[in-house]
C-alpha cells in the first residue's frame, strides 16, 4: 500500500492510498478519515459509496463528511467505484464500465476478469483496512448515494450482523426493474435474471430486511426519479415493517447539495447505532 496524501483535517487525518488489488486485478485509491480518537484507540467506520461516474474523491471533497464523522469520533471510508487501468475494460457510456462498478462481481465478458467491486469492497478492503489503521472491525455502518445507495442497502442486507445501520441518499432502490440496472446486469452478470436479485435492494428487503436501523433520503426533485424508482423500497419497508424512516426531501435534487445538506443527520444517525 502506498501512500498518495494525508491532509490534517478537523483535527484528524484525511488520507488517500492505493494498493494492488487481487480482486479486481489493477491498482485500487480508496480515501480514509480517521478522528483523532485513533491516536490513541481503534474508532468506529462508517463505509461511503459513491454513485455512477464518481471515484474515491467525489463524497470526500463534497459531501462535508469529515466535520461530522470528527464530532462523532468515527472514521470515514471512501472506496472507487469499480477497477481503473488501461488494460480494465470499459465502455462509451457513463453508466457502464470504468466509474460504473454497481457492487458486483462480473461473471461477463469483458468484465470478469476486473469487475470485482462486491469482493473487493466486502472482503479484500476491509481486510486491508483493518490490518493496517485504528479500526475497530467490529463497530461497522455503511452509506452511499445513487449507485452508491444501491450498494450500500444491498451489502448490509447480505451481511447480516456485519454493519450496525444503514443509510442511503437517493438509492437504486429497484434495479431489475430499471433501465439502471438491467443494462448494467445484462451486460455484468447475463440473461439469466435469476442472478440479479441479489443486487436489488428492494426484493432483498421484501425477502430478509435489515437487522437494524436504516435511514433513507430521496430528493423531491430529483431528475432520476424514474430510474431509482424509491417508491417500491418504501412500499417494501412498510410490508416487512422494517426499523427505518424514508423520507422525501422537498425539492432536493440527485447532486452533492442535496448530500451535503443531509450529511451531518445521516453522520449522527450511524454514530447513535455505532456507539449504542
Amino acid at each position: 500500500m502506498k501512500t498518495i496524501s494525508e491532509n490534517r483535517a478537523f483535527n484528524g487525518v484525511q488520507g488517500v492510498y492505493t494498493h494492488a488489488s487481487d480482486s479486481c486485478g489493477c491498482d485500487m485509491t480508496f480515501g480514509l478519515f480517521l478522528p483523532e480518537e485513533a491516536e490513541k484507540e481503534p474508532v468506529p467506520v462508517l463505509w461511503y459509496l459513491s454513485g455512477l461516474t464518481c471515484t474515491h474523491e467525489n463524497a470526500m471533497v463534497k459531501a462535508g463528511a469529515q466535520k461530522w464523522a470528527a464530532e462523532a469520533g468515527i472514521a470515514l471510508v471512501f472506496p472507487d467505484t469499480s477497477p481503473r487501468g488501461d488494460d480494465v475494460a470499459n465502455d462509451p457510456a457513463y453508466d457502464l464500465g470504468q466509474g460504473a462498478g454497481f457492487y458486483l462481481n462480473a461473471t461477463e465478458e469483458p468484465w470478469a476478469p476486473h469487475f470485482r467491486m462486491w469482493d473487493y469492497v466486502t472482503e479484500e478492503l476491509p481486510r486491508l483496512l483493518f490490518n493496517a489503521f485504528p479500526v475497530a472491525e467490529e463497530r461497522q455502518a455503511i452509506t452511499g448515494h445513487s449507485m452508491g445507495g444501491h450498494g450500500a442497502l444491498t451489502i448490509a442486507m447480505s451481511f447480516p450482523g456485519r454493519f450496525q445501520s444503514v443509510s442511503a441518499f437517493a438509492p437504486i432502490a429497484n434495479p431489475t426493474a430499471s433501465d439502471w440496472g438491467r443494462k448494467q446486469f445484462t451486460a455484468y452478470l447475463g440473461a439469466d435474471e435469476a442472478k440479479w436479485t441479489p443486487h436489488d435492494a428492494t426484493l432483498l428487503m421484501r425477502r430478509r430486511g435489515f437487522d437494524g436501523p436504516m435511514l433513507i433520503d430521496q430528493g423531491g426533485s430529483d431528475q432520476f426519479l424514474d430510474l431509482l424508482k424509491p417508491e417500491a423500497l418504501a412500499e417494501a419497508m412498510m410490508a416487512r415493517r422494517q426499523n427505518g424512516v424514508f423520507r422525501m426531501q422537498k425539492g432536493y435534487d440527485h447532486s452533492y447539495f442535496f448530500v451535503a445538506s443531509f450529511i451531518e443527520e445521516h453522520v449522527g444517525f450511524h454514530a447513535r447505532a455505532l456507539y449504542d
